[in-house]
């Protein structure tokens, strides 16, 4: 297990890189085209993934932060969000050529590092993008069990709102963390989407307990709880006990469609509710096949840093290195960072 934490902060990172491309790849909406241009670099056998052309983006280095304020091992509330904020500001200045988030990094801005509660900032019902969930994946790392379960909403909710301070950002974050803790658990995958379904409930029930814009959050909660219930019965996975159906065909064009279809504003997987859909629904299509997940979660005509970064996560977490080719990951920028990560976190887990 301590080597599958490595993996999948390692391939995150490489999930991140191969589809963000220096930007070449996250802004090209037509994955006909990325796929030419794959085919024209010879696949995915010979991406080798390194600086200058392969650089990670925001989404690895706001993953790193993320995992760095987790690795402190400081009590969950206020001092551990500050925690965040810290690492968030750090990350902030690591962004060049990285294209960050227009919603991130003002409200990283936003934060008042000298206030015990200068992490909260106010509730942006325009706040929908998926900047929260592509960095969350490590608290699922952090709180993998299932008797951890409010412990994973609780730190995924209050560090997704501290820049996605709107249900459809911030329940992105709860998604993309409590995958990751699934894979952790060797849970089927056709089984994760009937689990969110029946966590968000209770992430509403932590929403008004916390007392914070409960009015404002209530008023904007239905539409990533009506995204996935569609999502889910165009899959047939409502009972989590059937295996996926896909459409005949679905090939790259086919799948470019679908994503653009469940998208927020026509660029599939660039908000909370699809990043984590559209690398959940190309987890189910790969199975163990590291190639066509990354055909699929990667190399698409959408945000494919964000949901290459999710995906890259829990292959990593479920399959290690099998199938990985080692061009794709041994020169990877801040492979070092992220396997060291991965083996505090794992250490972490022990002594809970």
């Amino acid at each position: 297990m301590d080597e599958r934490y490595i993996t999948a902060m390692v391939l995150s990172g490489v999930g991140d890189a191969m589809g963000f491309k220096g930007g070449r790849w996250e802004f090209n909406h037509n994955g006909e085209d990325i796929h030419e241009d794959l085919k024209q670099l010879g696949g995915i056998q010979k991406l080798h993934v390194k600086l200058m052309d392969w650089p990670v983006s925001d989404d690895t280095v706001l993953h790193i932060a993320t995992a760095k304020a987790l690795c402190t091992n400081k009590p969950i509330g206020d001092t551990l969000y500050m925690e965040f904020a810290h690492k968030y500001r750090e990350g902030s200045l690591d962004m060049d050529g990285r294209s960050p988030g227009t919603t991130t990094m003002p409200n990283i801005g936003r934060f008042k590092l000298s206030d015990p509660k200068g992490y909260m900032v106010p509730f942006n019902a325009r706040g929908v993008g998926c900047g929260a969930a592509m960095r969350a994946m490590c608290i699922g790392l952090r709180y993998p069990k299932p008797e951890q379960l409010k412990d994973l909403m609780t730190v995924a909710v209050e560090s997704g709102r501290m820049t996605h301070n709107c249900p459809t950002g911030y329940l992105g974050s709860l998604a993309s963390a409590l995958f990751t803790s699934y894979a952790v658990q060797d849970k089927p995958i056709r089984e994760w989407g009937v689990g969110l379904m029946d966590t968000l409930p209770k992430a509403l029930n932590y929403i008004k307990e916390a007392g914070r814009e409960v009015a404002e959050n209530k008023l904007n909660w239905s539409y990533f709880t009506e995204q996935w219930t569609a999502y889910l019965q165009n899959r047939g996975l409502t009972d989590g006990q059937s295996d996926p159906t896909f459409p005949e065909p679905y090939g790259i064009k086919e799948r470019d469609a679908f994503y653009k279809s469940v998208s927020f504003s026509g660029w599939g997987g660039a908000s909370g509710h699809d990043a984590p859909m559209i690398a959940y629904d190309a987890f189910l299509g790969a199975s163990d096949s590291w190639e066509e997940l990354c055909h699929r979660g990667m190399i698409h005509g959408g945000d494919n840093d964000s949901t290459g970064v999710m995906a890259g996560c829990w292959y990593g977490v479920m399959h290690g290195f099998q199938g990985v080719p080692k061009i794709n990951y041994k020169d990877l920028e801040y492979r070092d960072v992220l396997t060291d990560l991965g083996k505090e976190l794992y250490k972490l887990t022990q002594k809970d």
